[in-house]
């Protein structure tokens, strides 16, 4: 593959692919449970009603399974055989794999299945940006980025961030993991956490306030990888003004210094100021910002959704995003009309708490 160097008329195609498939929709972690996977529903049909996939250059894809040799190119196989086992019998002791029935990850009957399409809908986004058929895929069931590879974490069964960075490395190339869900991307920060060939930024909620606890800017990375997994910890209450504020001055640079051949993606919509599990007041006005950047720097791009927990905010948000990726008008009624914003003193220490999370995640990358 050529590298795109920045340049979108270097790519070949415009297309946007959509993954769907109403299955990766259909499954319930715990009646309770924040993450509900029919939020998806939302956006396809937000999509839909407006006519995006009848665009000339949108294609909507269908999911495959992701194999067992794919899954385990990040997760061990005693994990993967856990997975499968809980899967199989929910109600046996899973404790071991980070699998709990009242925990933030619940096994659940025909876990393993759900989690293969939902990686593999990933993976086939993947295959046809990489083969140059598409511009860009997004896959809004993907983006599980806390899973570890012996355990799940934070509602995450199989790293599908991880795993396509990981065999789009393997190619050969050079990788440019982007993470904005409010939680720090732990997951793929600690699979590539000693290479230098996948650069991971996150931009995320401080540790000090929200799980996984993680994220700060002195985890840089060691070895060949030290400078190259870079943390940009905001304060609680970030809203639009220093988000946008942070996100240029770390991201494209790093981006335009480490030159990858592919950018991938996980844009969790949980930074929204309606999100109930996060404290970030980030609006659709800033995501739109922080999208158009990723289309700018003009690269073969895997997307992911991730987090979100207001259907609302995820049916408007992730329609934004696809919107974006097509080049497409944004009507006004998916934008928020009156979102925050913080003045006086307040203005003033958010500001100078999102200054200090810039500085030192600069400080921390590789040169």
């Amino acid at each position: 593959m050529a590298r795109a160097h920045g340049d979108a008329r270097a790519l070949s195609t415009d297309r946007a692919g959509f993954l769907w498939d109403p299955r990766l929709a259909s499954h319930v972690y715990r009646a309770d449970h924040p993450l509900k996977p029919r939020r998806l529903i939302g956006v396809h049909d937000t999509l839909e009603k407006l006519g995006a996939f009848g665009r000339p250059n949108a294609v909507v894809l269908a999911p495959r399974d992701a194999t067992i040799t794919e899954i385990e190119r990040i997760h061990s196989p005693a994990y993967v055989h856990g997975v499968q086992e809980a899967s199989a019998d929910p109600d046996r002791d899973s404790s071991r794999w980070g699998l709990s029935a009242h925990g933030d990850t619940p096994p659940f009957a025909g876990m393993h299945e759900a989690s293969l399409l939902t990686t593999g809908g990933t993976l086939r986004g993947m295959e046809e940006v990489l083969a140059g058929r598409l511009r860009v895929a997004f896959n809004g069931a993907g983006g599980l980025h806390h899973a570890m590879r012996d355990r799940a974490s934070g509602f995450c069964i199989y790293n599908d961030p991880a795993i396509v960075c990981g065999l789009i490395a393997d190619r050969g190339l050079k990788v440019a993991y982007v993470d904005i869900d409010a939680h720090h991307g732990d997951g793929v920060q600690a699979a590539f956490y000693d290479t230098d060939q996948v650069l991971t930024i996150s931009l995320h909620e401080t540790g000090r306030t929200l799980f996984p606890g993680t994220g700060f800017a002195q985890e840089r990375g060691t070895g060949k990888g030290a400078g190259y997994s870079i943390n940009v910890a905001l304060p609680a209450y970030t809203d639009d003004r220093a988000y946008t504020n942070a996100f240029d001055a770390v991201v494209p640079p790093l981006v335009s210094r480490f030159g990858p051949d592919v950018l991938v993606t996980q844009q969790g919509i949980d930074s929204h100021f309606t999100d109930p599990l996060t404290h970030l007041q980030v609006s659709t006005r800033a995501r739109e910002h922080v999208v158009r950047a990723f289309r700018g720097f003009g690269l073969p791009w895997v997307a992911m959704g991730g987090g979100g927990y207001d259907l609302d905010a995820v049916a408007r948000g992730w329609s934004i995003d696809y919107l974006v990726m097509l080049d497409a008008p944004i009507p006004d009624e998916l934008h928020d009309a009156d979102p925050p914003a913080w003045t006086g003193d307040e203005r003033d220490a958010i500001d100078v708490a999102t200054d200090v999370a810039v500085r030192d995640a600069l400080a921390a990358a590789f040169t």
